[in-house]
């Protein structure tokens, strides 16, 4: 089944990346003739659009005057993403209990790939799922980190403490610093949702939780930022200058 993508970053990226393109989206009236050249050079159908028309079809005015129709994005058992793990490399995943915002999602994507993370899992229910607004935000990263949709988060972190995961919830309450973190073993980061955090159940069911301190008036910070902040944190534990 097919879908539609849209912004001129995500496009780019995947005809530079030669993903399967059944149909290209022009808003009448854009030039742009790197664009052009590159579809007449791959053969893609391209069918140009008033405003009006492109913004029906795709649900939205964010498209920057171009779409495409792709496949849908492809998801993954847990079992595959960990199959896919470098021998000699310690893992590392992303579980987000409840997230709603696509835009969330796709910038942590995009976090994922620049750490070198090996996968995301998300709920099949109360969760947003992987749409053309994930992809345009994710510029990319929504084809090279393998997401997992699962429909019990806490069940899978215990059969994932069974293969040797920490899991580490991201919380305040009742948490260590988040630079006082294990994070040279196999890893389960948890992030919350944007208004609510990490269920109890979830919690319960984590290691330890860390947080990141708050100096200011603020009290919290998004779940994408917040999840950016752990996830290099890891990394600089992993590859220390």
């Amino acid at each position: 089944m097919a879908q539609y993508v849209y912004g001129k970053n995500v496009v780019k990226q995947l005809l530079n990346d030669d993903k399967k393109i059944y149909e290209v989206l022009i808003q009448e009236g854009m030039k742009d003739r790197s664009f052009e050249d590159l579809l007449k050079q791959k053969k893609i159908p391209v069918r140009v659009l008033n405003k009006k028309k492109l913004e029906a079809l795709l649900k939205t005015d964010h498209h920057q005057g171009i779409a495409a129709s792709i496949d849908e994005y492809k998801t993954y058992s847990v079992d595959e993403i960990l199959k896919a793990v470098p021998a000699g490399k310690t893992p590392l995943l992303v579980m987000l209990d409840g997230l709603e915002d696509p835009h969330n999602l796709g910038a942590i994507l995009r976090t994922c790939d620049c750490v070198g993370a090996d996968g995301v899992i998300i709920g099949k229910h109360r969760s947003v799922q992987l749409t053309p607004t994930v992809a345009k935000v994710s510029t990319g990263a929504i084809d090279t980190v393998k997401v997992a949709v699962v429909t019990n988060l806490v069940q899978t972190i215990k059969d994932l403490k069974e293969k040797g995961f920490w899991a580490v919830g991201a919380d305040a309450h009742d948490a260590k610093d988040y630079r006082e973190g294990q994070y040279d073993v196999p890893l389960l980061l948890v992030i919350g949702s944007e208004g609510f955090g990490i269920s109890n159940l979830v919690r319960k069911n984590c290691d330890y939780c860390i947080a990141l301190p708050m100096a200011g008036s603020v009290t919290s910070l998004n779940a994408s930022v917040a999840c950016s902040i752990l996830l290099y944190e890891i990394y600089s534990h992993r590859h220390p200058l």
